[in-house]
């Protein structure tokens, strides 16, 4: 999966990005629910390893079905 179809079923599911200070490849994403975050790397077109993705939708509270889902 993309980094920009990650971005589009994080935010149907009430996650946001946090404001970046800099430049970089990765960004942050708050679940305002649980108080938690996560890193997720801004690869553009190219697609994200499943390990990365998947701890990052564990980091944010959510179950990897929902997720698909959304």
């Amino acid at each position: 999966m993309r980094y920009r179809e990650a971005v589009r079923k994080l935010s149907r599911l009430g996650r946001y990005e946090v404001t970046r200070r800099g430049g970089g490849s990765h960004r942050k994403w708050f679940n305002p629910h649980a108080q938690t975050d996560a890193i997720l790397p801004d690869w553009g077109g190219r697609d994200l390893r499943i390990g990365t993705l998947c701890s990052a939708i564990r980091q944010l509270g959510l179950d990897w079905q929902e997720f698909l889902d959304s």
